[in-house]
């Protein structure tokens, strides 16, 4: 008896990493989808998104459950908990990527629907690193790979400074033509939200880094953690 339920444990634990991990793909692909949606002009590319939102927000609640009837029923200690733990808090970064990406695509509606301001160039590359961060993060939990979520914390910066780039660059734009300001103001949106998708899977890899060895790193900087 205490052997089928002792397997029965492993399997509810596999099934959590499981789900974490295909909630995490849909966001993954919310993300590329939309940025490609926008960048090739694609309007076709968006109903797509929406139909994964619904899958990421039914994923969110099922996922909660099954952490919370982990916690009640098996009482977890040391690594499990922190790994159930790790789960809980993923999933809503998880949800808000979603809706990140659900805001990225209300502007490319908007974008699509006008003569394009200008070349995209530093917007995909901040969707590449930011989707590459989300999916290194997601790595980094099912490994237990504490090395890999410091390694893709540090890319955060690099996206940092893209969406700076985007800003100068717009508000040339919008000061040399005041009728560019539609256009400019929801393409510097668009980065910020990209810029919110990787603070969200920078906080996935610190609870990653946590679950691994018990050490919470928020609030410091990236250079001061070991």
């Amino acid at each position: 008896m205490a052997k089928r339920i002792s397997e029965h444990y492993t399997e509810q634990l596999a099934k959590l990493k499981e789900q974490v991990l295909r909630m995490g793909g849909l966001a993954e692909a919310m993300t590329r989808q939309v940025v490609q949606a926008l960048v090739r002009r694609d309007a076709a590319l968006l109903p797509e998104v929406r139909a994964m939102e619904t899958q990421v927000n039914q994923l969110h609640v099922e996922i909660d459950e099954a952490c919370i009837e982990i916690i009640a029923l098996r009482q977890p200690a040391a690594y499990d908990l922190r790994f159930v733990t790790a789960a809980m808090k993923i999933i809503i970064d998880l949800e808000r990527i979603g809706d990140q990406a659900i805001n990225i695509l209300e502007a490319a509606e908007d974008l699509l629907g006008v003569p394009p301001l200008k070349p995209l160039i530093d917007i995909p590359r901040m969707g590449e690193i930011a989707q590459g961060m989300l999916k290194d993060a997601l790595d980094a939990y099912v490994g237990g790979d504490d090395e890999l979520a410091q390694r893709t914390i540090l890319r955060d910066d690099s996206v940092d400074q893209l969406k700076d780039q985007v800003f100068r660059e717009l508000l040339t734009y919008m000061t040399s033509d005041p009728s560019t300001i539609p256009r400019a103001m929801d393409l510097i949106l668009v980065s910020r939200h990209l810029e919110r998708i990787a603070d969200h899977a920078t906080n996935i890899c610190e609870d990653v880094i946590f679950m691994v060895k018990g050490k919470d790193i928020r609030h410091q900087a990236p250079s001061k953690v070991e």
